[in-house]
């Protein structure tokens, strides 16, 4: 949201709400929850209430936190204009209103008084809601009886397709209410609905930029909600926040900081060296992550736990001190940034990062710490990832343990580099496909029935680097050859046949794929297909669908991503040009001694991190 300065942000326990009127405007849709929504909420608020977080020493009492609810002040009347939040702010209407039918022989509860401009008798038709019969069946959610509200005084002609929308909303309260039964404790329900369920209450001042009506298409086209950072930001630039003189000055000085941070971010190379995307919280805005990092975000946090968190940083009787707070943002924020731009910390956190170690346990192991101090920490982290001696233990295809060590050989190859100023690229790394796959081919893994035409029209575009069909018999033709060719020339007539032929034969493929494999010399088992030693980093476009491609067939597919800019990791690259191979007989073949080689080149470059 833009233009935010003369915003109040804060939290609202759901009772005082009861004190206030609110006008859901002609813009807002009808009211629309489904008995979901509304069960939801309720399993929501009782599961807080069964087990509510502890309260800690000196800290507010926990509570439980609904979305915002955004208004403005009405026409300059004591009534507020809902912008958002008004299927919300209608369900706990309902819930109110059904607190006061159901659970007599308590004082009534003052409902929530809400005028609908385009449905002006909504109100009146929640006031007349009444359970008149409980004999239904409760294992349904959804097949209760229409005839089970009793409706009094409501004119026809004022019926609208809300009130049924409402009439199953308030079905759904009474069957959540006697499905739970006796594990229900009404008086501690209640207690806690109205007074330890707050909603996030947003009040905005309309002005030239940031009318009623372009907030609420914002909020509602797309359905994208509030997000944590907009409202730390509003949080942060209430003008109550600052004196009358500085007000200005200070909200410009930490927008434009914010900005700052939030472009550093946007920076995908710094983006996913701190961020893995495999994380299932996503960040449109990214400052937000930093937020979450601040405030300990889990996977199972509530939605606005770190906006909360945040708002308990602001004096509720007195100015925060805004510097001190903004400072701990900042510093947070360049801590990473200095990572970021330091070589061995960067290589170093980005691989623990990537393995899955949290960043916040990395930073919080930097507090105190000398940069000495620091780096032998993240030494000694890394050895625990890679767990292994390379000399005795058994590490095969499938142990996780290998990618991590592969990627750290990769890593340690660039620190190690005279090219002192390459860096690995995580974000490159991290959003392509790049997973563990043999160097040379497995000879018992045959290719699939489906993915055979794709073998062969790769196994023509190595031969004859085109598909085109005419090119490729124009040159069969053009070739001599002799005794020595004898096998080249059956392949590529095989090929050319089984590339034009709609279902392939299965024998002819056979044969040809075994003709194949003793052309590259991979028809031999090789004794150690499963070792690290004939294991590399492969993207999925190199390794090919059909997942069995030849040692030359890959080697070409590297050589030409390189050469066309596309990221090969660096010790792949050198596996495939034989750079670690002592004895170069053969460039195109990948044999035993090949893999001892490259095997030994791993042991000496990870020593340090190995166990012996």
């Amino acid at each position: 949201m833009s233009e935010e300065q003369n915003s109040n942000l804060g939290l609202k326990p759901i009772i005082h709400l009861l004190e206030d009127n609110f006008f859901i405007p002609d813009y807002q849709r009808g009211y629309r929850w489904t008995h979901t929504q509304v069960v939801q909420l309720l399993n929501d608020v009782w599961d807080f209430a069964k087990n509510p977080p502890l309260q800690k020493q000196g800290e507010e009492k926990p509570f439980y936190c609904l979305q915002p609810i955004v208004v403005k002040n009405h026409n300059n009347k004591k009534e507020w204009e809902v912008i958002d939040g008004q299927q919300r702010l209608t369900t706990i209407s309902l819930i109110i209103h059904y607190f006061n039918e159901m659970w007599i022989g308590k004082q009534k509860i003052k409902e929530p008084k809400i005028s609908y401009e385009t449905r002006p008798y909504s109100s009146e038709f929640i006031s007349q809601l009444e359970i008149e019969t409980e004999d239904f069946d409760f294992r349904s959610e959804i097949d209760l009886p229409l005839d089970l509200i009793k409706l009094k005084n409501i004119d026809e002609d004022t019926i609208n397709i809300d009130y049924f929308h409402m009439v199953n909303a308030y079905k759904a309260i009474h069957f959540w209410v006697k499905r739970l039964g006796n594990r229900l404790d009404n008086n501690k329900f209640q207690s806690i609905f109205q007074n330890d369920t707050k909603v996030i209450w947003y009040e905005v001042e309309e002005t030239e930029n940031n009318n009623s009506i372009d907030i609420f298409t914002r909020l509602n086209i797309g359905k994208i909600p509030l997000t944590n950072s907009e409202l730390i930001k509003a949080l942060f630039l209430q003008k109550g926040n600052f004196s009358d003189k500085q007000a200005n000055l200070k909200q410009i000085q930490i927008a434009s900081e914010w900005d700052t941070i939030e472009k550093a971010l946007q920076d995908d190379s710094f983006w996913l060296f701190l961020y893995n995307p495999n994380n299932p919280i996503k960040y449109d805005n990214r400052i937000e992550y930093i937020f979450d990092l601040m405030k300990k975000r889990q996977i199972d946090s509530e939605f606005y736990h770190t906006f909360n968190e945040f708002y308990e940083d602001f004096p509720k009787n007195k100015k925060p001190d805004i510097d001190k707070i903004w400072l701990g943002i900042k510093r947070f924020f360049l801590t990473f940034e200095e990572w970021y731009k330091e070589h061995i910390l960067f290589h170093h956190i980005g691989y623990l990062i990537d393995c899955g170690i949290s960043i916040n346990v990395i930073k919080d192991a930097s507090e105190n710490k000398t940069k000495i101090e620091f780096k032998d920490y993240l030494k000694s982290q890394i050895k625990k990832q890679v767990n292994c001696n390379l000399d005795k233990d058994d590490i095969e295809y499938g142990d996780k343990r290998i990618k991590k060590i592969l990627l750290l050989f990769n890593i340690q190859t660039i620190l190690e580099s005279q090219k002192s100023e390459m860096r690995f690229p995580f974000h490159k790394y991290k959003t392509e496909k790049w997973d563990i796959e043999h160097v040379r081919s497995q000879t018992d893994k045959k290719i699939d029935r489906n993915k055979r035409k794709a073998w062969v029209e790769d196994m023509l575009d190595y031969f004859f680097g085109t598909l085109d069909i005419p090119d490729i018999e124009k040159y069969i033709k053009s070739i001599n050859y002799d005794k020595k060719k004898k096998d080249l020339e059956n392949i590529n007539k095989s090929l050319l046949e089984l590339q034009q032929t709609e279902k392939i034969d299965e024998g002819k493929f056979e044969n040809l794929f075994s003709l194949i494999q003793s052309y590259f010399k991979e028809d031999k088992q090789f004794k150690e297909k499963n070792d690290i030693s004939n294991l590399a980093l492969l993207d999925s476009a190199t390794n090919r669908s059909y997942g069995n491609s030849f040692f030359p067939i890959k080697r070409k597919r590297i050589i030409e991503n390189d050469s066309n800019g596309i990221f090969v990791p660096i010790a792949t690259k050198n596996l495939f040009l034989k750079y670690y191979s002592k004895k170069v007989d053969d460039i195109m073949y990948w044999n035993e001694s090949d893999a001892n080689d490259y095997l030994d080149a791993i042991k000496t470059k990870l020593e340090v991190f190995l166990h012996k």
